[in-house]
Parts: C-alpha cells; structure tokens; sequence
C-alpha cells in the first residue's frame, strides 16, 4: 500500500543521537483555506489560521470502511461481506484557550473564529455556492487530510467579574473532504474543464490560478489550455477554459515534454515537424524541404504561428 491514508509527516532529523540542535517547540495550527468552486477536491489558498495556545495532548483518529451483508436464507451463517469502499476520516482534537493572565476577550476571539468554520463565508454567500472554509490540521511536519469542522462544542470554565469568559475547552471534530477523485481513462486524452471564467480588469492569469488551484504558479497549465502566447495580455471578456484540478499533472507533464516552437534560425525541416511550412519563403519551400536544411524563416511570420522567441513566458 502507499501514500498516506490520512496523515502525512515530514521528517524532522532532530532525534536521538542525530547529534543535531535540539528541535525547536512546535505549535499546532488550523489552517484555513478557501473553498474551491465547482465541487473540486483540490483546496483553494489560504484563508487565515486558528492557534493552537497549547498543543493537544492527544489526537484521536477514525476511519472505518464500509461493508454489506445480505442475509442468506436457509443458512446456518451470514452470508459474506461485500466491501463498499472507506468512509471518512475523522480527527477530534481538543483546544485549550486561556486568558487569566491578561482577563482580555482573547478567547472569545479564538473561540469565534472556530465556530465561524462551521457557517458559510460570505465570498460564498455572494456566489450562491454557500461553503464554509476548509481546514487542515498542521502540527510541526504532521499534516493532515483537507476537511471541514463537522462539530465544535465549546465549555467556558472561568469568567471575568464582569462576565467575560476567560478559559474554554473546545472538542473540535473534522471530517475528511474526500480522499482523492475517481480514476480517468487516460487514453481519451480529453480535457476535464472545471468551469469558464470570463476576464475582467485587473485580471491576471497568476492569480486566477491562485483562487482556483491555490497555486500561482498553474498560470501556465490555463495558458497552455487557452492558447495563450502572451499571458500579459488578457482582453476583457474573453472566456478562459479552467482545467479540473485533477488536470493539472498531465498538463504539466505534457507543457514540459512539449518542444519548443521553431524560431528564427529554423530549418524547413524544424517548421515541417510543427506543421508551420507556410511560413517558409514561397520560392523556396518546395526546395528545401526536400532538403531539409535551409535558413527559412520569413521576415514577417504570419501572427497565427508565433515563434518561440514571441512568446513572454
């Protein structure tokens, strides 16, 4: 079996006898991200993050899987088991928030902040698609499974003569997303397209790919997916195809085993591998491509095969 079914860890190479520093006190950490559109499995950017004051004494973790049995009539035993797939992870973690110290609303802040996972955000709201923010638990190189706060049930235990709670105990429960997408064919070689965005001002193809994927750096797969040879220009109106997060590998792959479009200095053979023999010089196209080494590039390509030193990125 591999991959990580709902923990991941980095190894940190301070233990014993590593003959290192002393590893530095981690804190846990919440962290919030935006909530993808179109039913995408693949988290959106970060949204903020809920502290830890201490770190939990413990973590409890479930997962079960999901079996059916029909009864077999006449037998002695139940009929077998048929497998019907994993259900949910589950983590339940308690936070511990204390302000007896400062007697501040800190822990009511804290404690907000934490119920606020549990309603839709108001970027959703607008959008007619209400979700509440996603979450991942961080703790040093433990990192969790993207999930949302299915339950929080706060306990104040001390208050401020004046009434304000300065001590909770919070049982904070999170349900996995999903643990990944069904399998694709991969010889239809078809692009699963999340949704179309149409361009406004302002609009830059880096930070449509930080709200769709939480990676800036896909600017490239939409490019590529669009026909994009200049990302700096964006008309206004113009409907942008945005891959399927489960696009983004093969895009990926496909963008970097692509050869570069043939520029100035190209043979006849270069442009005839790229389809662009229109661009050779008519007296001599014939010729050399028969040859297949000749200088061919015309003063003035034709703008709908832009060669490689065109484009911006």
């Amino acid at each position: 079996m591999s991959g990580s079914v709902a923990f991941s860890a980095a190894g940190t190479g301070g233990g014993p006898g590593g003959g290192g520093a002393r590893p530095k006190l981690e804190h846990a950490y919440l962290e919030m991200r935006t909530p993808p559109p179109g039913g995408s499995l693949t988290p959106g950017g970060p949204a903020g993050r809920i502290d830890f004051q201490f770190n939990p004494k413990e973590l409890t973790l479930t997962k079960a899987a999901a079996w059916k049995r029909s009864p077999a009539k006449g037998a002695k035993s139940a009929g077998p088991p048929e497998y019907q797939g994993p259900k949910p992870s589950k983590l339940t973690v308690e936070m511990f928030f204390d302000a007896s110290d400062t007697q501040d609303t800190s822990v009511v802040t804290s404690v907000e902040k934490l119920l606020a996972c549990c309603v839709p955000t108001s970027e959703t709201r607008q959008q007619q698609r209400s979700s509440p923010p996603w979450v991942v638990f961080h703790w040093g190189g433990l990192t969790g499974f993207p999930g949302y706060l299915s339950q929080v049930q706060v306990k104040y235990t001390l208050f401020t003569t004046s009434g304000v709670p300065i001590r909770a105990v919070c049982q904070v429960t999170m349900e996995e997303i999903s643990g990944e997408t069904p399998g694709q064919n991969p010889t239809s070689g078809a692009l699963h397209a999340r949704r179309v965005h149409q361009v406004r001002t302002g609009d830059t193809l880096p930070d449509l790919a930080w709200r769709e994927y939480g990676d800036p750096t896909a600017w490239r797969v939409i490019a590529e997916a669009n026909g994009i040879d200049d990302p700096m220009r964006l008309a206004n109106g113009r409907e942008l195809l945005l891959p399927a997060p489960d696009e983004l590998t093969r895009l990926r792959a496909s963008s970097a085993a692509a050869p570069a479009l043939p520029g100035r200095g190209s043979t006849a053979r270069d442009l005839a591998a790229h389809g662009q023999q229109g661009r050779l010089a008519p007296s001599v196209r014939a010729r050399e491509l028969e040859r297949g080494s000749a200088p061919v590039v015309a003063p003035n390509p034709l703008p709908s095969a832009p060669s490689a030193q065109g484009r911006r990125w």
